[in-house]
């Protein structure tokens, strides 16, 4: 099955499941191919399917992921003062490392709008429909949303890291408060502690809450900083930590911040 085959398969199976959606044609263009096969796998609800769709679908993501390219965290320069810290602008669904972490929403089921250009949207489609399904698991024997400033772990199933951390960042509306200042430090400590409890050797930190939950830029990334290198100093741990950054706004703020250790 060529990989054109592949997505026109995952397309039809997931337009099975929904009667609203069985005579929906599969559009020419490959690109409207794959905003189709994305968007159905957003609004997809947690529940079972076929081992052979899962097999399917794995061969075809990790070929679209390995076609966007893959930068491995050996390939990256450590910032000057600390061998263990990296700064890195991209898609962090690209980067190889250990973990990445989603900035995810107290669902934690990822996000449900079709081809919305989040993270927790991006990282989730890369990785496939398995992602869903196991933070549904962890909800499930939760019993209750996700509280803001903890974290969760998972395979990363399709993407290039091994896994991928869930914490739900603090969302400000009106004016930023300690409470929110606080929160936000417990995402990165909390995905910092459970990555070394899991013996994850490197991680990728997006910029969390900024965007959509409105935290003002700086202040996330002094945030970031402060609460990582305090880690560090505080345990001695010898995990790397890369900064991922997508905005040229927060590159320039984080070059600014790390310089000055």
């Amino acid at each position: 099955m060529t990989h054109e085959e592949q997505r026109k398969y995952l397309i039809e199976k997931l337009l099975e499941e929904d009667p609203q959606y069985r005579n929906m044609e599969i559009p020419e263009e490959e690109q409207e191919q794959k905003d189709l096969l994305r968007a159905l796998m957003n609004i997809r609800m947690p529940k079972k399917i076929s081992p052979s769709f899962l097999e399917r679908q794995d061969v075809y993501l990790q070929e679209e992921n390995r076609r966007q390219g893959i930068t491995d965290i050996d390939d990256l320069k450590p910032c000057a003062f600390d061998e263990r810290i990296f700064l890195w602008q991209g898609d962090i669904t690209q980067l190889r490392c250990d973990a990445i972490v989603n900035p995810a929403n107290s669902q934690l089921l990822g996000c449900f709008r079709p081809l919305h250009n989040c993270a927790d949207n991006i990282i989730h489609s890369k990785a496939g429909i398995q992602l869903r399904l196991a933070c549904d698991r962890i909800m499930c024997m939760q019993g209750h949303e996700e509280e803001t400033g903890k974290a969760k772990i998972t395979p990363a199933y399709n993407l290039p890291s091994k896994y991928v951390l869930h914490t739900v960042g603090p969302i400000v509306e009106g004016r930023l408060t300690k409470q929110h200042e606080e929160l936000l430090a417990s995402c990165y400590r909390s995905c910092l502690e459970l990555a070394d409890a899991n013996d994850v050797k490197s991680i990728a930190f997006c910029c969390i809450s900024t965007g959509v939950f409105m935290f003002p830029n700086r202040r996330a990334a002094e945030i970031a900083v402060d609460t990582v290198m305090q880690y560090l100093k505080e345990t001695g741990s010898q995990m790397k930590v890369i900064f991922n950054v997508y905005k040229d706004m927060d590159l320039t703020i984080y070059r600014e911040l790390l310089n000055r250790n």
